[in-house]
């Protein structure tokens, strides 16, 4: 199917990336839906964007994209691309069970930029020994955010966690307070902001007893995340069912 002619359906279409997707997406948007109940003009119910789209682009919340997706498994169709954050293991074990239905591409993060450092961050994390590097995540969203750590920080995470071999299960420290005692050899922080109308920052700092070595993105615009799961739509088409990410679409693995 040409590019052209693919039709993208947007879940959470009244939201502030549901709208950055449909200026980005352009004419190639053909449904938008929202919350049951919502009504404004132009939106249609879920099912009916299921029928007419060969794409749904999803930003919502994970309890909705564990149903939108179980929606497309039982139909059969359409692909998505969901950047919702916050799922649990249950959630994610769902949208599995679903990829094996439909093709879905799951990313933390949609910036071709953010990628790339999740690459720089577990070549660091595999040449950095954890016995002389500690790993900290530092990232802040604006005040709206309802997850922490975001998406991004955690894929950012787990980059550094496979990097060195290890689960990230294993090694993670979501929070800090009181007297917490010394730091673990080998375990990966997360420190988290939430405050005005912060679009996306993310470092990841690799500390020493001499040397800082910080690794970071920052977003300007959500129009960035909007162009990459565009781009993400419009390759996922026509693909076998399966569990897909921006390392895919982008050509880094060999699902190209």
């Amino acid at each position: 199917m040409s590019a052209l002619n693919i039709r993208i359906a947007i879940a959470g279409a009244q939201g502030r990336m549901g709208q950055a997707v449909a200026l980005a997406a352009g004419s190639r948007v053909n449904a938008r839906f929202d919350r049951p109940g919502q009504d404004a003009p132009g939106l249609v119910s879920r099912d009916d964007a299921l029928s007419l789209s060969d794409v749904v682009i999803d930003f919502t919340r994970a309890d909705a994209s564990v149903d939108l997706a179980r929606a497309a498994a039982a139909s059969g169709r359409p692909a998505l691309v969901i950047g919702s954050t916050g799922f649990s293991a249950s959630d994610l074990e769902a949208l599995g069970e679903a990829a094996r239905h439909v093709p879905i591409v799951l990313s933390g993060n949609y910036s071709l930029g953010v990628n790339i450092l999740t690459g720089l961050v577990r070549q660091a994390a595999e040449r950095l020994s954890a016995a002389d590097y500690d790993i900290e995540v530092f990232e802040a969203h604006h005040r709206r955010k309802v997850d922490a750590p975001s998406g991004t920080a955690l894929m950012l995470g787990q980059a550094a966690a496979t990097g060195r071999g290890q689960a990230l299960s294993e090694v993670e420290v979501r929070a800090r307070d009181g007297l917490t005692g010394p730091r673990v050899e080998g375990s990966i922080g997360f420190s988290v902001m939430r405050g005005g109308g912060i679009v996306g920052e993310h470092s990841v700092v690799f500390a020493a007893e001499d040397e800082l070595i910080t690794l970071s993105h920052s977003a300007r615009d959500r129009g960035l995340f909007a162009r990459g799961a565009v781009a993400a739509a419009l390759w996922i088409v026509g693909k076998p069912p399966g569990l897909y990410d921006m390392q895919d679409v982008l050509g880094f693995t060999g699902a190209a």
